[in-house]
């Protein structure tokens, strides 16, 4: 077993965890029109604040938030860092690819030098997360889409449950508004108009968002014996693939149903067991569509489910960690959050369209990711 004794969350609903929870339960977004981008038209964003941040302040305040939350001070020699993203450092790359062919823009103000280009490779980050804190343990850097966040937390529970260490910092950290991102997604069709509107009858898109997720998680017998605050515990995961698509899910959904079986056996539950779902839920026609039908033929209707990101904003790699440390403050004060955005329910599902007060024992966060990368995490109330 696994148990979770600190969270540090930054958002675009607020640049602490609790301020993050607050406006989320009060059914609060924190999408706005923007365009930070001269090339680009406007259109709905998620930022921290009035321009883009940058992946390593980022990074820094939340896992400096996991750390305080724990009650944990630096050095911490001992404990392992599992950090993931699946952007890393893009928009640096970007800015030296224009800066290589004559297009330096004032944005860059020298930060980013080709000089300095083993800087910004995509695992760099998570090492720089290992220098913060003082660990000279194990490092590691996953890229798994949008299912990074659940992916990092995963490996890092491993991590502790085959006694390689009885701490880590996991999580994962997304700083994604850049030119390319946005007009990739907008080439693709995914980007909304107007805003996120998760499993919305009207649902037009997503929103993409900056966003980072990072826990401390630690031994029972660690936690224990510096008598820490416990937020729940990890029961079990699963991780597949559909090897189906770049970007589409698999239409039947079977790779992700296999991933949610692997979780729940190897959590020892059932899916009547399940409080509330998590969903991955990022408002594109499809994506809710094939996440709704495994939903549907999986669980009872009655299982309460909600995606956060009609208030967050899709976070891409960051958007299960997000997920885990929403659902265990859901367990912990025993309000389970709503989906933000949501009006016109498409789907017969137990949506949560308003903050709902009732006890939580066991949640299932889902990500679903390009490349059909699919992650399940089991949650549980101490």
């Amino acid at each position: 077993m696994v148990v979770i004794t600190g969270i540090g969350l930054v958002s675009s609903l607020g640049t602490s965890l609790e301020h993050s929870w607050q406006k989320l339960i009060a059914g609060k977004s924190g999408l706005q029109w923007y365009q930070p981008f001269s090339e680009l038209a406007a259109c709905p964003l998620g930022l921290i604040a009035n321009q883009p941040t940058e992946l390593t302040t980022l990074t820094q305040l939340v896992v400096a938030s996991a750390l305080k939350d724990a009650g944990l001070v630096s050095p911490l020699p001992d404990c392992a860092v599992v950090i993931g993203s699946s952007r890393s450092h893009q928009v640096t790359w970007e800015l030296l690819g224009r800066q290589i062919y004559g297009h330096n823009p004032p944005e860059n103000k020298g930060k980013a030098v080709i000089e300095n280009w083993l800087d910004f490779l995509p695992h760099t980050n998570a090492i720089a997360s290992a220098r913060q804190i003082g660990a000279s343990g194990i490092v590691l850097a996953p890229m798994a889409a949008c299912a990074t966040g659940i992916w990092a937390i995963a490996q890092a529970a491993l991590l502790i449950q085959t006694g390689q260490c009885q701490r880590a910092l996991a999580g994962a950290v997304e700083a994604p508004i850049t030119p390319l991102t946005l007009s990739g997604f907008q080439q693709m069709g995914a980007l909304a108009k107007t805003g996120a509107y998760p499993f919305d009858l009207h649902r037009e898109g997503l929103v993409l968002a900056e966003g980072a997720a990072v826990l401390v998680l630690e031994s029972p017998e660690l936690a224990q014996q510096r008598q820490a605050k416990i937020y729940g515990k990890i029961l079990g995961f699963g991780l597949t693939t559909d090897a189906y698509h770049a970007n589409k899910p698999e239409p039947t959904g079977k790779s992700a149903i296999a991933a949610i079986h692997q979780c729940l056996k190897r959590s020892s539950l059932t899916p009547e067991n399940i409080d509330y779902i998590h969903a991955h839920g990022t408002a594109t026609v499809l994506n809710d569509k094939v996440e709704s039908q495994i939903i549907q033929n999986l669980f009872p209707q009655k299982v309460a489910v909600s995606s956060t990101k009609g208030a967050t904003g899709h976070t891409l790699g960051a958007s299960g960690a997000l997920g885990v440390a929403f659902s265990l403050l859901a367990m912990h004060r025993g309000i389970i959050p709503p989906c933000v955005g949501l009006q016109t329910p498409a789907f017969d599902l137990n949506l949560v369209m308003a903050a709902r007060e009732t006890q939580v024992r066991k949640v299932l966060c889902l990500s679903f990711g390009f490349g059909g990368q699919n992650a399940v995490m089991a949650l549980s109330n101490i």
